[in-house]
């Protein structure tokens, strides 16, 4: 769950991006894992879904090696973008921190690998990214 206040827009790093609507202080919790607010599934419960709806979570999903399902967020965490420099969050599993101090405006950027080392290899599979 989103602990600050967030925009979505246009990107210059990929499509749609989460963007800071407030300064963010160096060390503030940006999103953690509420497991009463986001969505975790298991692979079987995943494989029970119909292919559209199964797709569309995947792209949006990340593994989560802790509780080893995968999580949804069901705000607009969904939409970070990756960097693998110059990103400005820290990521773990169950939460996010900003890595420096966070302006008005400014994109939400953190290393998808620092969480899961397997996003991209999913995605490759079935043809996400664009």
């Amino acid at each position: 769950m989103l602990r600050v206040k967030t925009m979505i827009k246009e990107s210059s790093v990929h499509g749609i991006g989460l963007f800071a609507a407030e300064p963010i202080a160096k060390g503030t919790v940006t999103w953690e894992f509420d497991p009463e607010f986001d969505t975790a599934f298991t692979e079987e419960q995943i494989a029970r879904m119909p292919e559209p709806a199964r797709l569309i979570f995947m792209k949006y999903a990340y593994w989560d090696k802790v509780i080893s399902k995968y999580v949804l967020c069901s705000d607009d965490q969904r939409y970070i973008n990756h960097a693998t420099a110059d990103f400005n969050i820290q990521s773990t599993p169950n939460q996010d921190s900003a890595a420096k101090d966070i302006a008005i405006g400014e994109e939400l950027l953190c290393n998808y690998n620092d969480y899961d080392d397997t996003y991209f290899e999913r995605s490759k599979e079935t043809h996400l990214l664009s």
